[in-house]
């Protein structure tokens, strides 16, 4: 089978290499169809694993693809199910997993793609538990930005910010995988969202995406455009994965016990804060990393639903490389896509 490998930092190989044996018990085994790309993969391209891991190794963190095979003692899967993975090798035994809080296993095996080989491959075998069908009427194409983009905005949003209808977000980064989704997700209940992006031919996009207010953060302070959009009140939740460079401005963007949640920091990983700015405003700052198998659900549902992902681009497996690299750019707007 083929497999995309990274064998030295941003140095990728098309390989062949085995086909994976039949599926063991509680076990499937899936084609790959599409792979989505984000931020963590061209971390992992540059070298930035924050763990030892081995090389070569197989890319690709976020996926779908179709049943090939199933073990034996695996139900609720045949072969021809679309599907999508968990890129995550959770214990399955902890308790956060026995709470259905996938993406706080405290026995994790280390994420795909990333510590332990990915999806960038023909063919993977998986546990069943970590495998979620994918309602019909969704491409592979869009499902495949379910486990990671979609999933981790609904639970950015609506698990951790609890943002309401009639709030008012501000999304950082709108033209971005997960700005996109953002857009949509808070849209979709009836908040107010106003977006950041980085020149005027985002600033279109990201309206006709549905964002109320857009700011091209490279002409105009964001901070001061956000606090008069408000009428100087501030907004109640930031969408914030930018990091160093926006930390601070983001949280003069909230109204007095407002919510900041973040689960990115491709700006730098460090900043400060002033704590009596934080207890006296009272705000809340909330960590958010991946997702849940439930989240994923949602997500696909919400695919099923009509909200389909923004798609900047769609590369071949042996291009992978462009895709990494108009990723790094920042020139995106919306997800970039492998298909196999």
């Amino acid at each position: 089978m083929r497999a995309l490998t990274l064998v030295a930092d941003r140095k990728l190989e098309l390989v062949d290499l085995p086909a994976p044996p039949a599926p063991g018990e509680a076990e499937v085994q899936i084609r790959v169809k599409a792979v989505a790309l984000n931020h963590i993969d061209v971390w992992g391209w540059r070298g930035m694993a924050f763990a030892k891991r081995k090389l070569p190794l197989v890319i690709g963190a976020e996926a779908a693809g179709e049943i090939v095979a199933v073990g034996s003692g695996t139900t609720g899967f045949k072969p021809g199910d679309g599907v999508v993975m968990y890129g995550a090798l959770t214990c399955g035994k902890c308790k956060a997993c026995r709470e259905g809080r996938d993406n706080l296993c405290t026995d994790v095996g280390g994420l795909m793609g990333f510590h332990v080989d990915g999806f960038a491959r023909d063919l993977v075998n998986l546990p069943a538990r970590l495998v979620i069908p994918v309602p019909a009427g969704v491409s592979p194409r869009d499902a495949a930005c379910a486990p990671i983009a979609f999933s981790t905005v609904q639970h950015m949003l609506f698990d951790n910010a609890k943002l309401d209808p009639g709030e008012t977000v501000l999304v950082h980064a709108g033209g971005s995988g997960i700005g996109t989704v953002a857009i949509m997700m808070a849209k979709a209940i009836g908040a107010t969202v106003i977006t950041t992006v980085g020149d005027d031919s985002k600033v279109v996009k990201a309206k006709e995406l549905g964002a109320d207010h857009v700011i091209n953060y490279r002409t105009d302070r964001f901070e001061g455009a956000v606090r008069k959009i408000t009428a100087k009140k501030g907004v109640d939740v930031v969408f914030e994965h930018v990091g160093a460079d926006t930390f601070n401005g983001s949280l003069l963007c909230l109204k007095r016990g407002g919510r900041l949640v973040t689960c990115g920091a491709t700006s730098g990983p460090s900043t400060t804060i002033n704590l009596m700015q934080l207890f006296q405003q009272q705000y809340r700052i909330i960590g958010s990393f991946g997702a849940s198998m439930k989240n994923i659900r949602e997500s696909l549902a919400k695919m099923a639903d009509g909200m389909h992902p923004v798609i900047d681009t769609e590369v071949a497996l042996a291009d992978i490389e462009k895709g990494l690299a108009r990723l790094e750019s920042r020139q995106v707007f919306g997800k970039i896509v492998v298909v196999f």
